[in-house]
C-alpha cells in the first residue's frame, strides 16, 4: 500500500467495507424519518441523510450491491470512478465520476433507489476518494449483495460485468 494511500486512510479514519474499498460515516442527521412515512419498503425509522468517505484502490472493486434510497456519488481525488449501473429493467450503464469533463465525466452521479451499482478505479496502480450521501439515511438493513447468479440469471446479456464485479 502506498504511502499517500495509508495517510488517507489513517487521516480519515477508514475502515474495511463489507462490498470492497474503505469507508467512515461522516454524517448522520439527527432526525428521524417514522417508519409509517416511509412505506412498508423499510423495516424502522430512518435518518433524513447520511454522508460517508468512500476509498476504492485499482486492485479491489465495489461489488454489485443495491439499497432502498437514491445514493448520490461525489468526487474527491485520486482517479475517475467508473460507477456500473443496471436498471430494474435490465439496462446497463458504465458513468466515470471525476474531473475529466472532456471526456463525459461528472463531479456527481446519483444512483437511484433498487439499481444494482458496483464500482471499479479508473486508472492502473491509483485509487479513487469519493462521498456518498444517501437519503433517507442508510441502514445495513437496506444493503443488499448480489448473488452473481441471481444477477446473471436476472439479466443474462450482463454476463461479463456481473462475473467481473461481483465475488460470488
Amino acid at each position: 500500500m502506498s504511502l499517500d494511500l495509508k495517510n488517507i486512510i489513517d487521516r480519515l479514519d477508514l475502515s474495511p467495507h463489507p462490498e470492497g474499498g474503505f469507508y467512515k460515516e461522516t454524517y448522520r442527521s439527527k432526525g428521524d424519518i417514522p417508519q409509517s412515512v416511509l412505506g412498508a419498503n423499510f423495516t424502522g425509522e430512518r435518518s433524513y441523510c447520511t454522508g460517508i468517505y468512500f476509498l476504492l484502490t485499482s486492485d479491489n472493486f465495489s461489488a454489485f450491491h443495491r439499497i432502498k434510497q437514491d445514493e448520490i456519488w461525489h468526487y474527491y481525488k485520486g482517479s475517475s470512478l467508473y460507477v456500473h449501473v443496471i436498471t430494474p429493467k435490465g439496462v446497463y450503464k458504465k458513468y466515470a465520476v471525476g474531473t475529466n469533463f472532456d471526456e463525459g465525466e461528472v463531479p456527481q452521479l446519483v444512483v437511484p433507489a433498487g439499481y444494482w451499482f458496483a464500482s471499479s478505479v479508473k486508472d492502473e496502480s491509483s485509487y479513487s476518494l469519493v462521498g456518498c450521501t444517501v437519503s433517507p439515511g442508510f441502514d445495513f438493513e437496506d444493503f443488499e449483495m448480489a448473488s452473481r447468479d441471481q444477477l446473471i440469471n436476472q439479466y443474462p446479456d450482463h454476463q461479463k460485468v456481473i462475473t467481473q464485479y461481483t465475488r460470488m
